[in-house]
């Protein structure tokens, strides 16, 4: 479902109000914490998972750590 808001000021930053119908098909409310993923499409917003967190976290770690080697094997 597409829908269309506005982008709003929150102190020097900005932020847009997520319609209520939105929040619950995320099953989040305020406050919570949100993913913000770039796809080839635009922005994808997802719930917060502390494990899935925990997971990407070392992901993380694992290309920094072998980046070079990462590359070499793109080649």
């Amino acid at each position: 479902m597409a829908t269309t808001t506005k982008v709003i000021a929150v102190g020097n930053s900005a932020g847009v109000i997520l319609p209520k119908e939105m929040l619950a098909r995320l099953k989040v409310a305020k406050g919570d914490t949100v993913y913000l993923s770039e796809t080839q499409s635009g922005l994808q917003i997802s719930p917060y998972d502390e494990e899935f967190a925990a997971k990407m976290e070392v992901a993380d770690n694992i290309v920094r750590r072998y980046r070079d080697a990462f590359k070499k094997l793109a080649e």
